[in-house]
């Protein structure tokens, strides 16, 4: 899933509360895994101005990136922040990891050949998974429809439940930016 869908799906599962205590740890948790992604489209892109089609190709998967974006999809390595923040007793940090979490349950059966390591660093395997949130020979193009309209009807259902303009206002930038991100596909990839 793109990074916008994943913190609304995440919203509407772990931050129906509407105060900043849950929401903040909520949308963190849901941005935290794609955040290397972020890092290393930006040093690909901006700062060496890779291609992209060398970006896609050949940087992603050079070793050093997939470690660095690995670490951030690592079950282990977040249920241990999970079990921790809970033996500790903090509320924010397991709404944190359990989003995190969350981000990761929805990666797993939508990444075929970009699949993480997500029992790094104890394993290398990779689940290929038959189904691609983006590749259209790979049921893409209906995972993406409904990716979309999973968007739509979440930030119905939030922006209606939420009594704050701190909730409302934080839906709506993550709709903004959910079709920015679409904007751009349709003008950098497409």
């Amino acid at each position: 899933m793109n990074t916008p869908a994943h913190i609304i799906i995440n919203m509407l599962c772990l931050g129906r509360q509407d105060t900043s205590t849950i929401l903040t740890p909520v949308i963190i948790g849901a941005l935290l895994p794609d955040a290397p992604m972020f890092v290393f489209y930006f040093v690909e892109k901006v700062i060496k101005g890779t291609p992209e089609v060398i970006i896609w190709r050949e940087a992603y998967h050079q070793e050093s990136w997939q470690n660095f974006i690995d670490v951030f999809n690592s079950i282990p390595l977040i249920v241990f922040g999970l079990v921790l923040t809970g033996w500790l007793g903090s509320q924010i940090g397991i709404v944190f990891f359990s989003s995190m979490f969350l981000h990761i349950v929805g990666d797993f059966p939508l990444h075929h050949n970009d699949a993480h390591r997500h029992f790094f660093p104890f394993s290398n395997w990779r689940f290929q998974s038959p189904v691609s949130y983006w590749d259209p020979n790979h049921y893409g193009t209906i995972v993406t429809i409904v990716e979309i309209l999973a968007v739509i009807i979440s930030c119905v259902v939030l922006v209606q439940s939420y009594q704050s303009m701190t909730g409302r206002i934080s839906v709506g930038l993550i709709g903004v930016s959910y079709l920015a991100y679409f904007i751009y596909v349709f003008t950098v990839w497409v």
